[in-house]
């Protein structure tokens, strides 16, 4: 089944999170300590990804477009107002855990290879193995998310399975109309774009930076513009 491999997914985020829920009682200086090495993690995550990048100018147009569009669109205060609205119908004990949580959370588990090649590689060749591994590994993540960053990382299983949905359903559909080739030099590209914002997103958790990396997911679809019309030259 296509949606199997995002459902699991999904799955693991929610399980990863009731779990994380269960352990809130964990010593506030131990969920700072393991946050901040759950961010350099994700920096180093974020690096391999960028390096693997095949033309960094690629990675630096779609970056800096998609940051302008994203601040125009302000995309970062809606999915603040989204949480904002979760966290009044579903309440916490901390203000504005549920949005932090949420907004961590989706950009966490939405941006990155393994969604976006697993994904493909269940609508085109119906293999989930990519995406049941990612499972596993977003599980682990959103137990330490939760701990310290509340209830609202289990929000992001919704648009994790959107996301990997999507792309799996139209990937039957994209695969004959675009050239392997091209569709290789996507992944890696728009792979390469995400884990920068991966890289900031670690700086955000270790507490060095405060960037609206919401504003920046634009660049993702950016760098598929840019690919195509490189491509066409």
């Amino acid at each position: 089944m296509i949606l199997m491999g995002a459902l699991a997914n999904a799955i693991g985020v929610s399980v990863g999170t009731l779990l994380g829920s269960l352990l809130r009682r964990i010593p506030e200086s131990m969920k700072d300590t393991v946050m901040k090495i759950m961010g350099l993690a994700i920096v180093v995550l974020g690096m391999q990804m960028g390096l693997k990048t095949e033309n960094f100018l690629i990675v630096i147009l779609s970056l800096a477009i998609g940051a302008v569009i994203g601040e125009l669109l302000a995309l970062e205060d809606k999915i603040t107002k989204l949480g904002d609205w979760l966290e009044k119908h579903v309440g916490s004990n901390k203000q504005g855990s549920i949005s932090q949580g949420f907004i961590t959370g989706t950009l966490i588990f939405v941006v990155g290879a393994m969604g976006i090649i697993g994904a493909l590689d269940s609508g085109i060749r119906g293999n989930n193995d990519v995406l049941y591994t990612k499972a596993v590994i977003d599980g682990f993540i959103a137990i330490i998310l939760t701990t310290t960053l509340g209830i609202g990382v289990l929000f992001s299983a919704i648009p994790v399975i959107l996301y990997e949905g999507l792309i799996a359903i139209f990937a039957t559909q994209i695969v004959r109309l675009v050239p392997d080739a091209l569709m290789d030099q996507f992944v890696i590209e728009m792979s390469a774009t995400g884990g920068i914002m991966i890289i900031a997103i670690g700086l955000n958790l270790v507490g060095i930076t405060k960037i609206k990396i919401a504003n920046l997911l634009p660049a993702l679809v950016v760098a598929i513009v840019v690919v195509s019309i490189m491509h066409l030259f």
